[in-house]
């Protein structure tokens, strides 16, 4: 598991699996997928956000990344109206949030929000041992 917050700062090489939560929204997570990819033989598209974009593509409403700031730190501010520029505060924005196979390749699809639990274990498990999962049927790739 990645995890910058609580285990490395630097995306490991030759990975076996890895689970992408999140659509694609900035500069960083652009870098980081593609790095993930390269060092990655499966990657398992995790969750609805990673799917489909979902809830952070709702951004994509406002027409770009630079209409989103406006609205997000000017408009809607009650205080302090200002668009933090500092660097590491907010990492450039896409002026699009895409879904995972947008930009890269993408093994296995595993929809939810979150998915649950039997539905993580029939995607892992067979990759565990080798084989393939069978992501059919309703309870698999279900939204929501």
């Amino acid at each position: 598991v990645y995890s910058p917050i609580a285990d490395i700062k630097e995306y490991p090489e030759g990975v076996d699996i890895v689970l992408v939560e999140g659509a694609i929204a900035n500069e960083e997570h652009l870098e980081l997928i593609h790095k993930i990819r390269t060092r990655t033989k499966t990657i398992i598209s995790f969750g609805d956000c990673a799917v489909t974009g979902n809830v952070t593509a709702l951004r994509n409403l406002s027409g770009g990344a630079e209409p989103a700031l406006q609205l997000a730190y000017i408009q809607a501010a009650d205080i302090n109206q200002q668009i933090p520029n500092s660097p590491g505060i907010v990492p450039p924005l896409l002026d699009t949030v895409v879904p995972v196979h947008k930009v890269v390749s993408v093994d296995i699809y595993l929809p939810g929000c979150p998915p649950s639990a039997p539905r993580i274990r029939a995607a892992l498990e067979p990759l565990l041992k080798g084989e393939k999962p069978e992501i059919v049927g309703r309870e698999m790739i279900k939204f929501g």
